[in-house]
């Protein structure tokens, strides 16, 4: 079983930055790939973006390209999403997830098969 504990959320006026942790623990193996997601009040749980364990090789929604970054430490088994340039709209809980799938890039929620609690995201204006 794998667990997924994510931290670094908090308060943020627009055009700041923060830095989001998933630390990964338990029986890790098999799992290929790690991926952000968001979810606002209301609103369905949305891709924001998902890294490789082996290579590193990174894929991000058009809405957060250019101003988040997904990066990995393989020694850490630890995921992180450094978010900057943000915006009122990227307001939501954060979910990092991890997907046993290869291949083409993953988007739904639904291809991915551990997730973790959250963390809260505020972005005042």
């Amino acid at each position: 079983q794998v667990q997924l504990v994510e931290s670094g959320g908090g308060l943020v006026q627009a055009g700041g930055s923060l830095r989001l942790s998933c630390a990964t623990s338990g029986r890790t193996f098999g799992q290929l790939r790690m991926g952000w997601f968001r979810q606002a009040p209301g609103k369905e749980r949305t891709f924001v973006a998902a890294i490789s364990w082996n290579d590193g090789d990174t894929y991000y929604a058009g809405s957060v390209k250019g101003r988040f970054t997904i990066s990995r430490d393989n020694a850490k088994k630890t995921v992180y999403l450094q978010m900057n340039s943000l915006k009122p709209e990227d307001t939501a809980a954060y979910y990092c997830a991890a997907s046993r799938l290869g291949g083409t890039w993953h988007v739904s929620p639904n291809e991915y098969d551990t997730w973790g609690h959250g963390t809260q995201v505020t972005v005042s204006s």
